[in-house]
Parts: C-alpha cells; structure tokens; sequence
C-alpha cells in the first residue's frame, strides 16, 4: 500500500457483555481487567467485524479468525435491565488513510436456521459521505438473503477503501505449549504460523537472513533476540533425529534447536526440551515482523508462560516492533510488568481497562498517564496493583 492505514475507532453494540461500547485506537492496544470483564469479548468482537468487513460471517469464518462460537442466544447481550431487545448486533470501524477517512459499520442478525449471520444493514463511508450502502429491503442481495456476498471485492479494489485488505486476515492468537513445541497439530492453521502457534518452526526459518555478515532474524540482530533468551547461544530451524529428539514424541517436519550457552557446543536440543517462554518469544516476534502475519490481530494472554521481567522486556521489543512494520494489535495480559513495558507517551500505544458496571455492562476506558499518577513515583505496575488505574477486581 502507497500510504499507510490506521484504525481510530471500534464501536461494538449488543454483542455478548459489550451492550455499548466504543474506544479509539492506536496501533498497540493493551486490555486489562477482571477475569470475565469482558476482555476477550472485544477481541472477538474485532474478529466478528473483520469477517463482516471482508468474508461472510458463519462458523467457519469466525473459526479462522480465532472467535469462540456460541449458540446463537449467547451472542447477543441479554441482560436484565433491557427492556426491549435490539434485533441485531452492531459493528462500525473508523480508520484513516492519507488525508482521509472512512467508515465502515453494519448491523447483523445473528443465525437462526442455519450458521450464517444475514446483514441486516451494511455501509462505507469516505470523508462522511456515504459510497456504499445496502440493507434487507435493497435489491442488491441473493436468495432473498442479504450477505451473501460482502464488501470485500469493493474494499480491495477501490482505491480509496484498501482497509479491506489490512483488517481481512485478523485473527484471534491464543499460543499453547503443545503446539508451539510441535506436539500437536494447530486445530486453527493459519500462514504463516497458526492461531496456537502451530508451524512455528517454518515461520522462524523465513525470518533468518545475513546482512554484511550479520546474522538477522527480521529487522533485528541475533544478539538482540539471544537477550531475550539469555541462556541460549543460538538457535535454528532443522528437521528432527535421533540424536535430538526421542522418537516417541510426535513432531513435525521441521523443529526449532537451541543451543545452550552453559553445555557444550555438540549440546543442541529442540523446542521439546527448551524453556516454554523462549517459544512464546519467538512466536511474538513472528508476529510482529514476519510480513505474512497479519496487518491487524488480537493476542489473549501476551504474557503468558513469561518471566514479569522478561514480559517488561519483550513488550518494549513487541511495541516497536509493531509499530515499525505498520501493524495494529490488540491484546490482553494480567501481568503487571507488561505495563510497565508500554510508553503511553507515545500516542500509539494505549492502555484501555474493561471493567463491568452495576448492570453487569461492559466499559471500555482508556487509561491516560495524568500529572497526578506521574507524581506518584510508582510504576504503571503498581499503580494497576493498588487499583490507581481501574481494571481489577473486588476482592475483600
């Protein structure tokens, strides 16, 4: 793309706990919160507005995309206080590009007969001025069923609605163990590495290249990255043996090998037996540097299976990272340091706080660093920790 995309702003309505909910983006959005406030709720809500946007909304799309599927009741908000229920959800995304902006919104019924969820009303907008517009009385639908089709042809044709193809392959990555080790296969295989890490390996072998002599993994040093993994001397992609892998442990054609810069230098060994967190290191700075992950994507639980300091260190990396490469992700985390890794001084990095109120609703505020915390003297960490910033629970 001649000039970049950036997302502004997601409104989702009456989907699951998020009855009204609107926040404005940057291109790393941090969410934290209670368990079952409603964090991974928005990151699915994304991933259902990216279907909408480019593909059709139903199982399998909503599958690919890393959304958990419900039965059709769930996914709308039923709370108590809702006098008379809207018959559809809604979803409206703002973002620029050059001089301009544009819209996209929709509103959906979910499904009834069948797994597909019909467009009730469908629009795009540039600089306020509607260029595309459909809804179930239009004639522009087929078998009697609006959405059959989508926006996704007009939004990657014309050149003024290229969103399309920034927000097409979003996914929902939710890293396992098993998976990033190549124990079992990925149920979500997506390129170049899968929604639970699967083809790790081959995604790390595109990565490597020398420069002047220099071994690069992406865009960084491979001294930069042996700092995340402070034990490790190196590590490559290879294809198993005998002399590395015992032969009971399923694999897959290729593996990652470390070697350990305590054992001696014939001491290679793979993903199997290393350290979990040097795996979800790797699998982040995939994410952020491999140019056919995706331009826009969710991660739940970013720190998972991570030392806090190393989650410190890692998200300053990730962030840059991110940002470098014109990427926009959102993602959740319950460790503390990892706030203590955003600089919220940079308008592209936000820090949002999902909390429920009486009503059991969802509310999305951004957390803004104010005169008043700076003066504190205490670290984004423990002003989470001692309830300065929201986003946790009430606890006795």
């Amino acid at each position: 793309m001649s000039q970049s995309i950036t997302i502004k702003e997601i409104t989702i309505r009456n989907f699951k706990s998020l009855f009204d909910v609107s926040f404005e983006t940057g291109n790393v959005n941090v969410f934290i919160g209670a368990n079952g406030s409603g964090k991974t709720s928005v990151l699915e809500a994304i991933g259902v507005l990216s279907a909408a946007m480019t593909d059709r909304v139903n199982n399998n799309s909503l599958q690919r995309k890393g959304v958990r599927l419900s039965t059709s009741l769930l996914y709308k908000s039923k709370f108590a206080d809702i006098v008379k229920e809207s018959p559809t959800v809604e979803f409206s995304m703002k973002w620029g590009r050059g001089s301009h902006e544009y819209q996209y919104s929709t509103h959906l019924t979910v499904p009834t007969d069948d797994d597909s969820w019909k467009y009730h009303t469908e629009s795009a907008s540039k600089d306020g001025i509607i260029v595309f517009g459909r809804s179930n009385r239009s004639k522009s639908h087929m078998n009697n069923k609006v959405g059959y089709y989508s926006l996704s042809d007009k939004l990657a044709t014309e050149e003024y609605l290229t969103a399309g193809r920034y927000v097409a392959e979003y996914g929902l990555f939710q890293p396992d163990t098993l998976t990033l080790r190549g124990n079992v296969p990925d149920p979500t295989q997506v390129t170049p590495v899968g929604l639970n890490g699967g083809r790790l390996a081959e995604a790390i072998r595109d990565l490597f290249r020398t420069i002047d002599d220099e071994q690069m993994f992406g865009s960084m040093y491979m001294d930069e990255i042996l700092e995340l993994i402070e034990w490790a001397s190196d590590f490559r992609v290879g294809k198993p043996k005998k002399s590395n892998l015992n032969p009971g442990v399923p694999s897959t054609s290729q593996i990652i090998e470390f070697r350990d810069r305590f054992l001696k230098d014939s001491a290679l060994f793979t993903g199997y037996d290393a350290s979990e967190g040097a795996l979800y290191v790797l699998f982040m700075l995939c994410l952020a540097m491999h140019p056919s992950t995706p331009m826009m994507f969710g991660i739940d639980s970013f720190d998972h299976a991570m030392n806090p300091r190393l989650a410190k260190r890692l998200t300053q990396v990730f962030d840059r990272l991110v940002i470098e490469n014109g990427k926009t992700v959102f993602m959740t985390t319950h460790n503390p340091l990892v706030l203590d890794g955003l600089d919220l001084t940079d308008d592209r990095i936000r820090l949002f706080a999902t909390e429920r109120d009486d009503l059991g609703h969802v509310a999305v505020n951004r957390i803004l660093v104010s005169d008043e915390l700076i003066k504190t003297g205490q670290p984004l960490s423990r002003l989470w920790i001692n309830g300065y910033l929201g986003g946790v629970p009430e606890l006795i």
